[in-house]
């Protein structure tokens, strides 16, 4: 760590001692610490190399290699630049004083520049930390905050100790500052955070801070002109940075602060030049080299250790803190215990690691809590708009919840907006709700099968439940006890698949957000059930359902935003509705849909009728609905005609694909600007209109297949956003039309261009 060079009057004499300080001056760009003592000497005779140190290079420059002798005057002169000791005859301090000085100096150092204690095993640090060093870029000027933010237990403090193990030499000085959380709860804690910054980077053990205040000032005027790397461990709270440091333009150029945190929002009062690493969990090659390094002391399982430790592996999902745990748990234990140990892992978690994901938890306020347990035990892999649709109208104020659950990771939300957590921390959350009651009824939410089944079988049902699931692995048949639903006077989601009710009830809650009912067996609602609070309807594969019944005339659906009707056999029109809020409308595959009626459906985005192969008729509803963006008609092969007027000013996708049935592709108005995709392959349309120059966002077009089509119009060289194009070439009166076309006009951002049906010998000069 430490290299001291005493220099005396003679040191320059010995070719053994010059080689020294060359190699010593080496490691020092590899972070050791170099103190010069002049004894008896003065720093100037030796960097300008006078007296005896010019009379001894001069004698070596005649015995040895002049570049050999100019690296150890170079190694003289740059030497005596650094900070060091001297001592002279006559000073005011003895030599004994003069060594204890040096001695002190050696040990405060040392206690500043000692390593933290990483990990036992550090499987998969040295990748993360060379990301995060790259973020930093020590060697570069101003001033650098780096947030590391993560699940709890997924190695945020780990990583933070290997960054200042491997960076920590390069700046004048180094703090770790850990379990800010934990200390920030008082007064006292707080001052007893600023006084150890404070000691450690000032090695004065005795320091006292009186206030809060008084600490902060104490921070900023001694440490301002240090370049200085300081680690914040575990923050939670925008505030306990403030409490400690104060503002943040107050730390030298060159300095680097890093805080760890489980809550991305502590990290935005930072400034909007901060950086952000998200530690992720270990992949599976880690997971198991951890795993097996806590469990054999190796990283390596024995042949028949396989199989049950690929399943705890599977467990942990990645999470580090869980495999050190449970593999330190299993460590020496026969692989009997092995595998009675993840049955109860599954069923009840492991105390130590619940304790530790339950402090993201602990710091929710009620609504994000209920948020919490409504994803962990109903919402996991559900859509964020569908979810956030639901849980407004219970108050829970989603948009702001779940952005702060995310901020916490605690859970995410994937490319495609599907909702999702750990799954041990849906175990978590489960097992939070399993505490609020021994029995089923008198708790909050029921996910468990044989709950629900016990629940509805003995009429149990109580207005503590606000969700349940019933979902059976295998299809079963049950008869319910009384009207179980009756008393459940807060349930707000419900969901049935793989159960078939054999009797019909007359009850269900008119509080329901969400009724998830597949393969429902009857034709309508229980008799005494209103809908008005209904904002999402999935009654897919019901084959007894019958429209007419479910939306009578009279009901107000206001909050109605998700229809699904998929695969409803039974269907066979879809009645005047009026649903002003719904944004979906699902009835694919309802294959003997032959009719859809004038719709109330004025925020519609997405209309779902493919594989409708009856469908025939679609109402001029269509030319009301300014927010469709997604149309879906494909396989619609009976469907003659559509409203004549296209002015759908919204819709990005269209798709007509296999309409074998339609000719005529309708007028298009100038309003349909925003459609990006026209999807008419395998369609019978015979030409499209000129007016699809009006289509001016239209990136891609599928004709391929389309049989019938005799014509292109030329204002179709008007598509100057066109990437996609693909149709037969052999139907087209006449052929060359195209090409003419295309040579003439030309589509400046086309990227594929696909020809079906024809040699193109004609054609070979023009495409050459």
């Amino acid at each position: 760590m430490i290299s001291i060079v005493v220099f005396s009057e003679n040191f320059a004499s010995s070719t053994w001692c010059l080689n020294e300080l060359v190699k010593i001056l080496e490691c020092k760009n590899y972070g050791q610490l170099v103190l010069p003592v002049f004894y008896k000497v003065n720093p100037s005779e030796v960097r300008k190399q006078k007296g005896k140190f010019r009379i001894a290079l001069t004698e070596h420059e005649e015995n040895h290699n002049k570049d050999k002798v100019q690296s150890w005057r170079a190694a003289l002169t740059k030497v005596t630049y650094l900070a060091g000791f001297s001592y002279k005859d006559g000073c005011f301090e003895s030599e004994t004083q003069f060594i204890k000085r040096i001695i002190k100096e050696i040990s405060s150092t040392i206690s500043n520049r000692t390593q933290l204690f990483v990990a036992k095993y550090p499987v998969g640090i040295d990748s993360r930390v060379e990301e995060i060093e790259l973020l930093l870029d020590t060697k570069s000027n101003g001033v650098r905050m780096l947030g590391i933010h993560g699940l709890g237990g997924v190695g945020k403090t780990t990583i933070a100790k290997a960054v200042y193990n491997r960076i920590f030499y390069r700046f004048d000085k180094s703090c770790f500052l850990e379990n800010v959380r934990e200390k920030s709860w008082t007064t006292n804690g707080i001052i007893q955070l600023q006084e150890t910054l404070l000691s450690k980077i000032l090695q004065d053990p005795y320091l006292k801070v009186d206030s809060v205040p008084k600490g902060i000032e104490l921070i900023m005027d001694r440490l301002c002109h240090t370049r200085l790397l300081l680690i914040l461990d575990d923050v939670d709270k925008s505030n306990q940075i403030d409490n400690v440091l104060g503002s943040y333009d107050w730390f030298s150029s060159g300095s680097r602060i890093i805080i760890t945190t489980r809550d991305k929002q502590v990290l935005t009062t930072l400034g909007k030049d901060h950086l952000v690493y998200e530690v992720k969990g270990l992949n599976q090659r880690e997971a198991h080299e951890l795993f097996s390094l806590h469990t054999f002391r190796m990283n390596k399982l024995g042949e028949d250790y396989l199989e049950v430790a690929k399943q705890i592996i599977h467990y942990a999902n990645g999470l580090p803190l869980a495999l050190i745990i449970i593999g330190s748990d299993l460590c020496g234990k026969s692989i009997q215990e092995w595998e009675n140990a993840l049955e109860k892992h599954k069923k009840i978690p492991h105390q130590e690691i619940q304790e530790r994901l339950k402090i993201s938890y602990n710091g929710l306020e009620k609504i994000e809590k209920d948020i919490f347990l409504n994803v962990a035990c109903f919402f996991k892999g559900f859509e964020e708009d569908y979810v956030t649709n639901i849980l407004e109208t219970c108050n829970l104020y989603p948009h702001y919840g779940i952005r702060k659950l995310i901020d916490k990771c605690l859970i995410t939300v994937d490319e495609y907006g599907i909702l999702s957590m750990h799954d041990l921390l849906q175990q978590m959350g489960r097992e939070i709700v399993q505490q609020e009651s021994e029995n089923p009824e008198n708790r909050s939410r029921i996910w468990c099968y044989e709950d629900a089944y016990e629940v509805l079988t003995r009429n149990m049902g109580t207005d503590k439940i606000q969700a349940m699931i019933l979902c059976s692995p295998e299809p079963v048949t049950m008869k319910l006890q009384g009207e179980p639903f009756e008393r459940m006077k807060n349930l707000k989601f419900l969901l049935v698949e793989n159960v078939h009710i054999c009797e019909e009830f007359q009850y269900l809650p008119n509080g329901l957000r969400l009724l998830e009912w597949h393969k429902f067996p009857f034709s309508s609602w229980p008799s005494k059930y209103c809908p008005e609070k209904l904002v999402a309807l999935n009654m897919s594969w019901s084959s007894r359902i019958k429209m007419e019944t479910i939306f009578k005339q009279g009901i107000q659906l206001t909050n109605l935003k998700h229809i699904n009707f998929q695969e409803c056999d039974s269907i066979t029109e879809l009645p005047k509705l009026c649903a002003p809020n719904l944004k979906t409308l699902d009835l694919s595959s309802c294959t003997e849909l032959v009719t859809v009626h004038e719709l109330c459906v004025t925020n519609l985005e997405t209309l779902n009728l493919s594989f409708c192969y009856k469908l025939v008729t679609v109402h001029e509803f269509v030319g009301f609905l300014d927010r469709l963006r997604i149309w879906d008609l494909q396989y619609c092969m009976s469907l003659r005609n559509l409203p004549n007027n296209l002015r759908l000013k919204s819709l990005e996708v269209f798709n007509l694909e296999h309409c074998s049935m339609l000719e005529k592709f309708p007028n298009i108005h100038q309003e349909m600007k925003n459609l990006e995709n026209l999807h008419l392959s395998e369609s019978g349309i015979r030409g499209l209109p000129s007016s699809i120059e009006h289509l001016t966002q239209l990136t891609g077009l599928w004709l391929k297949g389309c049989h019938n089509l005799r014509d292109l119009p030329d204002s179709i060289y008007k598509l100057q956003m066109l990437e996609f194009l693909s149709f037969d070439i052999a139907k087209l009166r006449p052929p060359c039309n195209f090409f003419d076309g295309l040579s003439e006009y030309g589509f400046p951002s086309l990227r594929e261009l696909y020809i079906y049906e024809s040699s193109l010998k004609a054609y070979t000069d023009l495409l050459r």
